[in-house]
């Protein structure tokens, strides 16, 4: 945020948002409110900001590409004048411009910038907004959004068959999104349609945990796959409970055989982990390493073909899990499968939220269930006193 004059045009014209910067606002030192909004995408925009009846509100007056800056003020003043009165503008019927960003111009112009600079997962932000909001909500302004809006959007997906999960998923984009948007002053709080919107309770959460028979069975179908890479690929995610992503990007410069230690430089947190190897791990990775001897790639479980890790090992994965009879396991089961061995062999849920890299304890907790036997063993050594 900065001051400047804004009634030349032609400096209007020359200014630049900073390529570090997903927008800026330029506010005018004389007429309160008043500034001009600039994207990275080089468009312009004057707008005002005022607040009535204790309520935060901006108009947008009109594009610099369009709107001189004289006509712009101009604008401005009558704006609040009728503030002065009492009188909120915005809602006026028929006033243009009044409601602020659109759906689909916030979260293209000001949202994905922004995200991109700093999240890693950004596309999967960008998917959503372009397959799910944009197509149902991005018409709407921000400013005028009521609950109600977002129900009906969330009902169009459910009637489309997604998951609770994905749906949950829409709700957590949409709630940043409107929260960015407060905090950067589009509009106030109360406007927010997102503030007590809470997420859809998820009852019919499935994880499948493989037993050691269902494990061998698997394995045994992995080994045939035609992608060779596939059981080195499997056994090494069943041995360090890593995610799917983290395995097939790990690097040989990351393994530290000697300490037995795996260093993840790149986690969902975003922050590095250091995954103990069990013989298992160090097992896999000394097979990998002699299949391939000199010609070993930076990335130890690449694709042959291109020394790269694979984008997708689906197909192959699919195949052998569907040989195997278990079409229902997920590869992400393979994760919680491993959890689940930690646990039934006695394992603290605080050891296995620290191996598996969970930010809150309470992702671990779902495991909590799986030592109730060994609860029952605990209880039978009390003894009998009748």
């Amino acid at each position: 945020m900065s001051k400047t004059d804004l009634t030349e045009d032609s400096f209007v014209g020359g200014m630049v948002c900073p390529e570090e910067r997903s927008h800026i606002e330029v506010f005018d030192p004389e007429l309160k409110g008043f500034y001009c909004d600039l994207l990275r995408s080089g468009r312009k925009s004057y707008r005002l900001r005022y607040r009535v009846n204790g309520k935060l509100r901006v108009i947008t007056l009109g594009d610099a590409k369009y709107v001189t800056a004289a006509q712009a003020r101009t604008h401005a003043l009558k704006v609040l004048s009728q503030v002065r009165l009492g009188i909120d503008p915005s809602l006026k019927k028929g006033v243009p411009h009044v409601l602020g960003p659109t759906v689909e111009e916030f979260f293209n112009e000001k949202y994905l910038p922004y995200v991109k600079s700093y999240k890693r997962s950004w596309d999967t932000d960008e998917c959503m907004i372009r397959l799910h909001l944009i197509p149902q909500l991005g018409r709407l302004h921000m400013m005028a959004m009521k609950e109600r809006d977002v129900a009906a959007f969330i009902e169009h997906m459910k009637g489309k068959g997604y998951a609770i999960g994905t749906c949950n998923r829409a709700l957590v984009l949409l709630r940043y999104g409107f929260e960015l948007a407060v905090r950067w002053g589009e509009f106030g709080s109360d406007c927010n349609p997102m503030r007590l919107y809470k997420n859809l309770v998820n009852d019919n959460k499935i994880e499948h945990f493989l037993s050691k028979q269902q494990t061998q069975t698997l394995l045994v179908e992995v080994r045939q796959s035609e992608n060779e890479m596939l059981q080195w690929i499997v056994l090494y995610l069943l041995y360090t409970g890593a995610r799917k992503r983290e395995v097939l990007d790990a690097k040989w410069a990351d393994v530290d055989i000697e300490q037995r230690s795996w260093r993840i430089p790149k986690t969902k947190s975003g922050k590095v982990r250091h995954v103990p190897l069990s013989n298992g791990a160090v097992k896999v990775l000394a097979e990998v390493k002699e299949k391939y001897g000199k010609h070993a790639f930076t990335f130890i479980f690449a694709n042959e073909k291109t020394g790269l890790p694979f984008v997708s090992i689906f197909y192959s994965w699919d195949a052998a899990r569907m040989r195997a009879g278990l079409d229902h396991v997920r590869i992400h089961d393979l994760r919680h499968s491993f959890a689940s061995f930690l646990v039934n062999a006695g394992r603290s849920l605080y050891e296995v939220q620290e191996i598996l890299g969970h930010a809150d304890s309470r992702t671990t907790t779902r495991y909590a269930h799986l030592s109730r036997d060994r609860l029952q063993e605990a209880v039978e050594s009390v003894p009998l006193v009748i």
